[in-house]
């Protein structure tokens, strides 16, 4: 399937033209490393201090859960506060918990309790961190280098999670804990100096801000209101979901089906690494031959292969060679699907939907690792793997009808709603407030204006209403009532800022079936307070 032309001149590396991105993304590959180093001096050092399995998975769990639990309110947080000046505290918090664990494990009094709970603040840094991390990207690049400069940031990852535990492993060797510990304190030291250099224009401060608890639950009527990134999340679960057997599966595939150590199990992590740099740097050419519903097809039925075919367990080189696909494929999909989900949200709500989109991914991986743990328990591993993968294969093939969004409409704010007419200032916490605009429909056109209005509802809800109808006047049927409902008068002055441009065209689409002499009539009700009797 042919792919939109991408701009003359766009490469893998053409977003490290922009200075800024370029300084962020050499300072966050420096970041990343020295988190990975970190986690291995951690995973090491725990069984140093308990024999316990159950204080190994303590620890893990207590770097990773706080990311599931938390994305939705980070992304929240990122949407309300400024971008650059959250990373940088988050970014002083984890320096303060790599600096603790150095001074607790220099003087040996560093305790099973006291790692995990340092590595759960550890694992809430990097939760509010993500979805702030991925909605800067929008702003450091030109539009059409967006995927790239996705694609680049998992080529990062990978890089620094290629080199990150190799070199924490040596330190930890050769100088002990402490050192490793101080090591990814100086990293932050790198990604808190680039930030400081980087001059982000803020935003204009005014009497709209978004408070946590309302911001919140904007966040999740757009997200519930937005069928672009319904079918984003739809083919992220259902690809994340399949493929996390093998990751679930992989080290059980190297112990017991390839008869490996620890070692070669940590080589084929390490084939998955390369594999996903290799898929990072081939992105951009396939993009200029395949689109986006093409790339996710392709890199399901490479995932779905090489989990059928670790199943039969092949020699060792073989299952190499499979893990460099595998890699390939998975940052394909995740670049895809990540760069589609980035492309659909305008800023005003970019974290949060971003944060959404994290928790369905790691949802998905969590939920699809136990659940295809316990199918191998009762089949097998290589039944398991097989299973998985013919089942991505024919999920793949059935949503490749369910397309992706182009991500293509122009989401910037079109500020042409006019300010409400009002006999007086109307308090900012007042409502709900309903809106109503009147139309004149002839009955022959009718059908066209519902469907018209159709796509416009979703664009109210997205846009804040909490309810959205539309009536006819029994004794003049051509009057037609739209109404919308928002939960406060600051909520509807903040969604005439957040129609964008595309939302503007939906309008205009409506209005093009309005017969009156004049343009359609708007009035804002707000909501009145009845005493009961008696008081």
């Amino acid at each position: 399937m042919a792919a939109t032309v991408e701009q003359s001149g766009s490469s893998a590396f053409s977003p490290l033209r922009q200075p800024v991105f370029a300084v962020l993304w050499a300072a966050t590959v420096l970041g990343n490393t020295g988190s990975f180093m970190r986690d291995v001096a951690s995973a090491w050092l725990v069984t140093d201090l308990s024999a316990s399995p159950a204080a190994v998975a303590l620890v893990q769990t207590a770097g990773t859960l706080p990311i599931f639990l938390l994305a939705i309110p980070a992304g929240v947080l990122s949407d309300i506060l400024d971008r650059r000046r959250l990373l940088i505290a988050l970014q002083v918090m984890l320096a303060a918990v790599s600096a603790a664990l150095m001074l607790l494990s220099q003087s040996g009094q560093l305790t099973v309790g006291l790692l995990v709970a340092l590595t759960f603040a550890g694992g809430v840094g990097a939760a509010l961190m993500g979805p702030t991390w991925q909605s800067i990207v929008p702003e450091l690049v030109p539009r059409h280098d967006l995927k790239n400069a996705v694609a680049l940031n998992s080529l990062g990852i990978n890089i620094a999670r290629s080199i990150g535990p190799a070199a924490g492993g040596l330190l930890l060797a050769s100088f002990g804990a402490a050192l490793t510990y101080g090591v990814d304190v100086l990293s932050y030291a790198f990604v808190i100096a680039a930030l400081l250099w980087w001059r982000r224009i803020p935003e204009a401060d005014d009497d709209l801000s978004e408070h946590f608890t309302g911001a919140f639950r904007a966040g999740l009527r757009y997200a519930r209101a937005s069928r672009p990134l319904h079918v984003v999340l739809l083919r992220a679960v259902i690809f994340f979901a399949f493929a996390s057997a093998v990751w679930a599966l992989l080290p059980l595939v190297a112990r017991n089906l390839l008869d490996g150590d620890a070692g070669f199990y940590g080589i084929l992590l390490g084939a998955v690494g390369v594999g996903a740099i290799a898929g990072a740097l081939l992105l951009p050419a396939l993009r200029r031959r395949l689109d986006a519903d093409a790339l996710l097809l392709g890199a399901s039925l490479v995932a779905a292969a090489v989990m059928s075919a670790l199943a039969f367990a092949p020699p060792r080189w073989a299952a190499i060679l499979a893990l460099l696909l595998l890699g390939t494929a998975w940052i394909v999909a995740l670049t895809t699907l990540n760069a589609a989900a980035q492309a659909i949200l305008p800023n005003w709500v970019r974290g949060r939907g971003l944060a959404v989109y994290l928790t369905v991914f790691n949802g998905a991986m969590a939920g699809g690792s136990l659940g295809w743990g316990l199918v191998a328990q009762q089949l097998g591993v290589p039944t398991t793997l097989i299973v998985a993968g013919v089942g991505l294969a024919l999920a793949a093939f059935g949503l490749h009808l369910v397309k992706l969004p182009a991500g293509e409409d122009d989401l910037m704010p079109s500020r042409h709603w006019p300010e409400p007419l009002t006999a007086e200032p109307v308090d900012h916490d007042r409502g709900p407030v309903l809106i109503q605009v009147e139309y004149r429909i002839e009955k022959k056109d009718r059908p066209g204006f519902l469907d018209a209005m159709r796509h416009l509802a979703g664009e109210r809800r997205r846009d804040g209403a909490f309810n959205w109808g539309i009536t006819e006047d029994a004794a003049d049927p051509e009057r037609i009532i739209e109404w919308f409902m928002v939960e406060s008068w600051a909520e509807h002055m903040r969604q005439h800022k957040r129609v964008s441009k595309a939302d503007a065209d939906l309008q205009k689409a409506v209005l093009a079936f309005h017969k009156g002499p004049a343009e359609p009539r708007v009035s804002h009700h707000l909501a009145l307070q009845t005493k009961r009797a008696g008081q």
